[in-house]
């Protein structure tokens, strides 16, 4: 009797979960609508880097935009959910960002967001945890989605297919 009683309560919890759209992985499918929201950019703060992200070697260009302001310019997007100042994995994350993003800033829009200074991201997209990586397309799709930390060759990859798949 008592696995049968575990299994209908596994039923029931998974049922309630899926019932609320809450799921672990984030909140946010491929092929869902961007939410369009008033981030945090390095104007906002004065240029002070410590207002806006926990990352000891910021990159200006990550944070020049909003997330709508972003949206609006109907290019591909690199979303970044990572705060260094309590992950060691984020630090190196947003360490290849830098890297790519030479490659890639003339055809796709990075933006950094710490959970610190812009928590209201982190709700909107439903990121539980960090680093989360999503690709929007300019047609404010989410096209790619992904916990935990990349690899060089697979953002290069994803970002070139990304595009290829746009243009």
């Amino acid at each position: 009797m008592r696995p049968f009683i575990a299994i209908l309560l596994t039923i029931v919890v998974a049922a309630a979960l899926s019932a609320c759209d809450i799921r672990p992985e984030g909140q946010l499918r491929v092929g869902a609508i961007a939410p369009s929201l008033k981030t945090k950019t390095l104007a906002d703060v004065n240029g002070d880097f410590s207002r806006i992200t926990t990352y000891r070697h910021p990159d200006a260009r990550m944070y020049q935009l909003s997330i709508d302001e972003a949206l609006a310019q109907n290019k591909t997007i690199l979303l970044e959910f990572a705060t260094p100042g309590h992950c060691t994995v984020c630090d190196k994350q947003l360490q290849m960002l830098k890297a790519i993003l030479n490659k890639y800033e003339d055809d796709v829009l990075f933006l950094h967001m710490d959970q610190y200074q812009n928590p209201e991201a982190f709700t909107a997209f439903g990121v539980q945890g960090d680093p989360w990586t999503f690709v929007i397309g300019a047609d404010r799709q989410v096209k790619f989605r992904r916990p935990g930390r990349m690899l060089y060759g697979e953002m290069d990859a994803l970002l070139a297919e990304t595009l290829a798949d746009a243009g």
